[in-house]
């Protein structure tokens, strides 16, 4: 029986690479560069499987190109806004991600964002740098503490929970809004369940960790904003799509 055909989006680390080659044949952009729309059209054609990016839009039109041959597309990601699910259901394409593998470590980056921005590492940074760093001054610099703030988590999954539990040693009183309240996840970091509203009104950190859909697209715009405290810090590690960046 010969080997399924899978085109691969981009360069992948060696090792992946070479467990796909031995059960695949495989074809290969072979560039660290995002692939042309009008070139990958044409190469996904006759393909059984593909292996994208967040980069490649995976719509009718790539499907229709790909032909009836195509079984699965499969993303080097967690989400996986960036595919018509609708349209892969509707040709029986199945649909493959990454979850999980990447939980702990957005969580470590959430925490590590939070702390540069409350204790303004970025500005100091920069004033080492660009030798603007003056004699000490009681309130230059300051920040603001985390340690004892309320934190507002948006999306209480794996991620979400995981930024949690690494704010249970700063003593933070934690909130949380999504679609419905997720006890099992909730319990074991004190978190409490509030609305959208009310937790954009308590939070002096507010954490996103939902999912790029149709109801989170720009869900944080000026009225949300209007909602937060003045001097309130937003991190975002899910998708920009979330923020409407212009009225941020």
């Amino acid at each position: 029986m010969a080997k399924p055909t899978v085109f691969v989006t981009r360069r992948l680390p060696a090792a992946a690479l070479e467990r796909l080659q031995a059960r695949c044949t495989v074809r290969l952009w072979d560039s660290d560069d995002v692939l042309p729309r009008t070139e990958l059209l044409v190469r996904v054609a006759g393909v059984d499987g593909i292996y994208c990016l967040l980069t490649e839009r995976i719509d009718g039109e790539l499907l229709d190109a790909a032909g009836p041959n195509l079984k699965v597309v499969s993303t080097m990601s967690v989400g996986y806004d960036h595919i018509d699910v609708a349209a892969c259901r509707a040709r029986g394409v199945q649909i493959g991600n990454t979850p999980d593998v990447l939980t702990e470590t957005t969580a470590d980056l959430a925490l590590a964002l939070l702390l540069a921005a409350a204790r303004r590492l970025p500005e100091a940074i920069a004033a080492v740098k660009t030798g603007t760093w003056g004699p000490w001054q009681p309130e230059w610099m300051t920040g603001t503490d985390l340690y004892g703030s309320t934190v507002g988590i948006v999306g209480l999954g794996r991620i979400g929970a995981a930024v949690a539990r690494r704010l249970r040693g700063f003593d933070c009183q934690l909130l949380y809004s999504g679609p419905r309240p997720h006890p099992e996840l909730a319990g074991s970091v004190a978190a409490t369940y509030v609305e959208f509203e009310a937790l954009l009104a308590a939070s002096d950190f507010v954490s996103i960790h939902c999912p790029l859909t149709d109801a989170t697209y720009h869900l944080f715009d000026s009225a949300a904003f209007a909602q937060m405290k003045p001097a309130a810090i937003l991190i975002n590690t899910s998708r920009g799509g979330v923020v409407n960046q212009e009225a941020l």
